[in-house]
């Protein structure tokens, strides 16, 4: 059964969700950010919304409209569009509502999935011919930006992102006689993990390449003392999320963006 929209999975523990939440905001923060009576503002140029949106976290003191106005202050002068991040944690709780109300539509249905099996995860055996190297977080931003076919002057915001992120990245590629197959990073904040930009190369698909690399990738996580993994994927990716569920996650809460950008 689908989540209802801002609702908790109540498998999970909500401390747990509320940890993870904290966890995704420290994995994706960039350099260019700012608060603005209690909303965490982000006007990274890069790919990934979660890096140039408003983030509602605190309540706040001044009205909702003049909190818009002084945030879509700082993304014209960022030259990026206002968007704002709704989640189960979202304050003031009626924000959707009200931004749905003012005309911002909703964009990118989001699942965060949540794995608290992490023990019970098998050790992954490589077949023959196929291996995983760790890389550098430069040239991981290159690569897959590359896979994704996104400009450079995005490929560079992830990579500075990376480079100044507060907690720290691991990426890995997974290779076959030297061609990537496929690649992703994990961020490790206490006992949490994060699994990140994962994507496999076209000619790759299908072939259980996601899988294996996440596999030992979270399995490398453990070994350094995660107990508990997170990710957030597309809802309307079905792949990805059969390949997450395959390894134990499951949905624990979902977001969206509002914007008037078309």
């Amino acid at each position: 059964m689908p989540l209802a929209p801002q609702a908790l999975n109540p498998k999970f523990d909500d401390v747990l969700l509320s940890r993870v939440e904290d966890a995704g905001l420290n994995a994706s923060a960039p350099p260019q950010q700012r608060w603005v009576d209690g909303w965490l503002v982000r006007f990274s140029a890069g790919k990934a919304k979660r890096a140039r949106c408003v983030n509602a976290v605190a309540d706040g003191r001044l009205s909702v409209a003049e909190r818009l106005a002084l945030c879509e202050q700082v993304f014209n002068q960022a030259n990026l569009p206002l968007v704002i991040r709704i989640t189960p944690f979202t304050r003031p709780a009626h924000l959707d509502d009200t931004l749905a109300a003012m005309g911002l539509h909703s964009i990118d249905d989001t699942r965060v999935m949540v794995c608290t099996g992490l023990n019970d995860l098998a050790s992954v055996g490589l077949p023959a011919g196929l291996s995983v190297h760790t890389v550098g977080l430069d040239p991981f931003a290159q690569r897959v930006g590359a896979l994704r076919g996104s400009p450079l002057s995005q490929r560079q915001a992830h990579a500075e992102r990376l480079r100044h992120s507060p907690v720290p990245f691991t990426a890995f590629e997974l290779r076959s006689h030297g061609e990537v197959l496929a690649c992703g990073q994990y961020a490790i904040e206490a006992d949490l993990v994060g699994l990140y930009d994962v994507f496999t190369a076209a000619s790759a698909r299908g072939k259980g390449m996601a899988r294996l690399l996440c596999q030992h990738m979270l399995v490398h996580a453990r070994e350094h003392g995660a107990r508990h993994a997170y990710l957030q994927v597309e809802g309307d990716n079905h792949p990805a999320r059969a390949v997450y569920q395959r390894l134990g996650f499951a949905d624990a809460y979902a977001y969206h963006y509002r914007t008037s950008a078309p």
